[in-house]
């Protein structure tokens, strides 16, 4: 492997963190109304959050880039003279990206794509990204690199809670009808991320900040005598993400720092503003 390029997709919210090495960002569209934002480049997290918090009537919606799109994200990475490209993608099981990678993957010629499914979204994806550039710059290979993305993904949890079920059930991500009756019920679920890479009800709690609670409680059991790299994702919502690290950090001090993340639009839009997740990686 004479050089690798890296992909990701733009649920991975990479645009808000530093790095130094070169990363193609697969962005998908946000439609908000008669309105059609590309993710980051035209709609940040802050201008997206604002939006929909201002103005309740807005129901955002997503579109992902085609198969075309990353066709050319491929010949363009070969062009550059990249033998290899990496391309890590949302879960499967949460949207057709990862499809949609295999078929532009089986249409392009000239160099080995390699797309890895997360099973997961947000920072997961950039820590899956990073380590394949820490491996790289180690001169593993690409089947070595993979490993090491293999044991992220078998060995991460992920807990939040929504403010909102409304954004769940518009974009599918809840059903109709069980979504009409956590309404009525006023319940909030506590949801988690399955290894599957699907998001799953694991629990109904009946205020939001009862379920914010319930994830710190089951963060703090899952943990108990681990060594984890510890992370807090948030929908625009600093007062909880301040109240979780406080909370954990009183009771696991030995984790260390817990450093926090923004959910981009294209994520946002499907969990609603001031969602927030607490979850980790166990390290090696």
């Amino acid at each position: 492997m004479k050089k690798l390029g890296f992909m990701v997709c733009t649920n991975s919210a990479i645009d808000y963190l530093s790095f130094d090495f070169d990363v193609t960002v697969i962005r998908s569209t946000i439609i908000m109304g008669d309105k059609e934002y590309v993710d980051f480049e035209e709609l940040t997290a802050k201008d997206f959050y604002e939006m929909i918090e201002n103005d309740s009537s807005l129901l955002p919606r997503t579109a992902m880039a085609s198969t075309g799109t990353m066709l050319e994200a491929y010949e363009k990475l070969r062009d550059q003279g990249c033998d290899t490209v990496l391309f890590v993608t949302i879960s499967s099981k949460m949207s057709g990206i990862y499809e949609n990678a295999m078929i532009a993957k089986n249409m392009v010629e000239g160099v080995d794509v390699r797309v890895f499914d997360s099973k997961s979204v947000g920072y997961i994806e950039c820590a899956m990204i990073f380590k394949a550039h820490e491996g790289y710059l180690a001169g593993k290979n690409i089947d070595e690199i993979i490993e090491d993305l293999e044991y992220i993904r078998d060995n991460n949890q992920i807990y939040f809670a929504v403010k909102d079920l409304k954004f769940l059930i518009k974009n599918g991500r809840l059903s109709n009808a069980a979504g009409f009756m956590a309404n009525m019920l006023k319940i909030k679920p506590l949801l988690e991320i399955d290894k599957m890479g699907a998001v799953v009800s694991i629990e109904k709690i009946r205020t939001f900040d009862k379920a914010v609670d319930r994830v710190i409680e089951k963060f703090l059991t899952e943990t108990q005598g681990k060594d984890v790299e510890a992370f807090i994702v948030h929908a625009n919502n600093p007062e909880k993400m301040e109240y979780i690290r406080d909370v954990v950090s009183r009771q696991r001090p030995e984790i260390g720092e817990i450093k926090d993340y923004l959910l981009t639009p294209a994520v946002g839009a499907h969990c609603g503003p001031k969602a927030i997740t607490i979850g980790y990686i166990l390290k090696k």
